[in-house]
């Protein structure tokens, strides 16, 4: 590739960790990643959350709605595990094509996460019949007890939980999201074909320094937390490597300003409308653009066993400044970025969203 390209074209990407919310906040959110993204793994904690078939459909049927008229997407749905989830209900969906994968958030783990799964070995029937299916599990990878320390969760989930699934179900394909270590990095990279993990854009962006630069800065809380530099340098190193084990993921967490701003701040970063250029950035910074397109586009779908999409999305070498607050009606969400000037756009797939981003 050439050198410090004016633009760059490669293959749409696909989201496959996407929060979307409901109600108002969905036809933002909802807009702004089918603007970059092709299909996107949707995050099924809502209130209640989607642990049946017939949720999950009307949850897809909303987010289809919610898009502008002539928008393509496809949100790709997934269970939500619970203790007391039926293994023939995730079947059912699964193969019906409605649900992709199921997600365990251990439960009080992140938002919504109340209702999640309190013990692994409870839902060792669920596993096994996703094993015998070829159904992805995605694991929110944090232990929820207070007497770990909130910046060694990760890591110790990694020993207490995860290793022994995978002893456990050797032949489940497991997706550990959003991973924040240099331990999780090598976790994966050791382990089988069968183990494949999620980088967001703001992870490769921002250490925990950021949480408290000249102020507590809750616009970079998020969870898993941001960890040390050197965990960031591992992460970096982890998305340009060219391994197919590590690809797009965003955690796309909309919350409105006031909702992050208020005493006690919501978890989640909304990096949806500059994820692309955010990704560009940190490629472009390790010298590494030329491997971008298969971090993006082709690993995940890999992974999850789907077609590679058709179509293409270019970026250019464009300065962007990005505004301070996305709004639309009474949703007003401050996105990553807010404020500074970025050196790539990325074009639209269809439809127009500039007048959503224009609403600083």
């Amino acid at each position: 590739m050439t050198a410090n390209p004016a633009s760059l074209t490669i293959r749409e990407p696909d989201d496959w960790h996407l929060h979307l919310r409901d109600d108002a906040m969905l036809s933002l959110a909802a807009d702004l990643s089918a603007r970059q993204f092709a299909r996107a793994i949707v995050m099924p904690n809502l209130v209640p959350p989607v642990t049946t078939v017939a949720a999950a459909e009307a949850y897809r049927d909303r987010i289809l709605t919610a898009l502008p008229q002539g928008r393509r997407f496809t949100p790709l749905m997934t269970a939500y595990l619970t203790d007391e989830i039926d293994p023939g209900e995730i079947e059912t969906g699964f193969e019906k094509g409605t649900f992709t994968a199921c997600k365990l958030y251990p439960a009080g783990a992140t938002t919504n996460s109340a209702a999640g799964v309190t013990d692994v070995s409870k839902i060792h029937p669920v596993l096994e019949r996703m094993q015998k299916i070829g159904m992805p599990l995605l694991l929110h990878g944090e232990v929820t007890s207070p007497d770990i320390d909130i910046f060694d969760r990760e890591a110790a989930f990694l020993e207490a939980v995860l290793t022994p699934l995978l002893h456990n179900f050797p032949g489940l394909k497991v997706v550990l999201e959003h991973i924040t270590t240099a331990d999780a990095v090598q976790f994966v990279q050791d382990a089988g074909p069968t183990l494949a993990a999620t980088i967001t854009a703001h992870h490769l962006r921002i250490d925990r320094n950021a949480l408290f630069e000249g102020g507590l800065r809750p616009h970079a809380y998020c969870l898993p937390v941001a960890k040390r530099r050197h965990h960031r340098t591992a992460l970096r190193q982890a998305a340009v490597s060219g391994n197919p084990k590590y690809f797009l993921g965003t955690d796309s967490a909309p919350h409105q300003k006031h909702d992050k701003e208020s005493a006690c701040g919501c978890a989640g970063i909304f990096s949806s409308p500059v994820a692309l250029e955010s990704y560009a950035l940190t490629f472009d910074e390790e010298n590494a653009l030329d491997r971008f397109e298969a971090f993006a586009s082709e690993f995940g779908p890999r992974f999850y066993g789907l077609p590679l999409n058709e179509g293409t999305i270019t970026l250019h070498r464009e300065t962007r400044t990005v505004p301070e607050t996305v709004s639309q009606g009474d949703i007003s969400v401050v996105p990553f970025h807010a404020g500074e000037t970025l050196a790539w756009r990325a074009d639209e797939r269809t439809g127009d969203a500039s007048a959503v981003l224009a609403q600083a």
